[in-house]
């Protein structure tokens, strides 16, 4: 036997190992047990090697929480089209961790602002000028961008051990390994800090009403874990720009019962918004949520969505209709923001097909805008109308209109 193992491995360029292991499988005569003297086949062990890739294999690939068949392998392509195909290599796993190809959510973060800005502007005896607001609004939108890309990134820091067995979420930055939790810690810190230049630009006032949502904005993940309803702690946190429009135009929400009132009624109806949007998003995930052991409404009630969402619409639009009585809001607003974000939402909830993922998204992407822009175009209708004095009389829209001029 020695023989013929030293002519094999001459004559092969595989090493004596490899020779000898080759002619164990080979071989027909069986090895015995020396205390049973029963016949048994030799199989060669794992190797460390090989043992140690098996293992980080299945810890990639292989839900701890469960045993479902894993999700199949996807490579990353980088972008080729849109914003991010413009950016160096470098910058690109940062972009996309602050969602910056998908602007959606910056928007559904700046509306609660930009409805507060508009309606604390109806409450002052002389209503700020087009570019006042111009000006608050546009400092909300930045801080908006600023902070809803901080909350991705807590977001996916939070989730980094989950994303990968998501398929929407593992080729997120964080999960496929682009970007260290070290590195997205440093990162956070700078949009941080650009966020509180941003919040300083604004009254000081502001900065009180601000820092509470920085709980909210870390909690929100956590919430993942514990809870069927983490879109309720995501609306706690979306719309706390209700209350931030009203200190930013000097007016006292502690000191000013109409004002507080309305704010709340205001804040309370973006939670139900948020919740509503989200729960529809929520959908495009449900099956792999279920695996990886995240919670959501949507799982709680995937049987009764719809009408789950139809509640949260009734309770928007009545809470939207309670903060103009709060204010004492005209018609622009009851026929334009509430009649008109009723329709929206109605046509949403009628028309979503929840079991399709591209229509979810569909849903989510453009309802910023249905919902959004009819509250908006209310509240904007409200501050013309009492800017031009179309409530006060002729005589007052007269003294509006010399003011104007000057």
């Amino acid at each position: 036997m020695s023989i013929l193992l030293r002519a094999q491995a001459l004559r092969s360029p595989k090493p004596l190992v490899t020779a000898i292991r080759s002619r164990i499988h080979t071989t027909t005569r069986p090895w015995r047990n020396p205390d049973t003297h029963l016949p048994i086949l030799w199989k060669p062990q794992t190797t460390s090697l090989s043992l140690y890739q098996t293992r980080l294999t299945s810890n990639l690939t292989t839900p701890s929480s469960t045993h479902e068949n894993p999700i199949p392998p996807a490579l990353y392509t980088p972008p080729t089209t849109g914003l991010l195909s413009h950016l160096p290599p470098s910058w690109i796993p940062y972009a996309e961790l602050i969602r910056l190809d998908k602007p959606v959510g910056t928007y559904y973060l700046f509306f609660p602002c930009l409805f507060s800005t508009l309606l604390a502007s109806t409450l002052l005896p002389i209503p700020p000028s087009p570019l006042t607001l111009l000006k608050t609004t546009s400092l909300f939108l930045s801080g908006a961008l600023i902070m809803r890309g901080a909350g991705c990134t807590i977001n996916d820091l939070w989730d980094r051990n989950l994303d990968p067995h998501v398929s929407r979420t593992r080729l997120r930055p964080i999960a496929r390994g682009a970007v260290t939790p070290r590195q997205a810690l440093v990162f956070t810190g700078g949009q941080l800090l650009a966020g509180l230049g941003v919040l300083v630009s604004l009254p000081p006032e502001c900065f009180l009403y601000a820092v509470p949502s920085l709980a909210l904005v870390a909690l929100y993940p956590l919430a993942k874990r514990v809870t069927h309803y983490p879109q309720f702690v995501l609306g706690l946190t979306f719309s706390w720009g209700a209350w931030m429009g009203f200190p930013a135009l000097g007016i006292d929400l502690l000191n000013n019962t109409t004002a507080l009132q309305a704010a709340a009624c205001l804040y309370a109806s973006n939670v139900a918004w948020t919740v509503l949007y989200d729960m529809i998003y929520a959908h495009m995930d449900v099956k792999d949520d279920a695996k990886a052991g995240i919670k959501s409404i949507a799982l709680r009630h995937e049987k009764e969505t719809k009408s789950v969402l139809t509640g949260l619409a009734v309770a928007q639009v009545a809470l939207l209709a309670a903060c103009g009585v709060a204010a004492g809001l005209g018609p622009a607003f009851f026929v334009g923001s509430c009649a008109g974000a009723g329709v929206t939402l109605g046509t949403m909830i009628w028309r979503v097909r929840l079991k399709d993922v591209r229509d979810c998204w569909w849903w989510f992407r453009n309802g910023v805008w249905f919902t959004g822009g009819a509250i908006t175009v209310g509240l904007v209708g409200e501050y013309g109308a009492r800017y031009l004095g179309w409530y006060e009389g002729e005589g007052k829209a007269e003294e509006v209109m010399e003011r104007v001029e000057v």
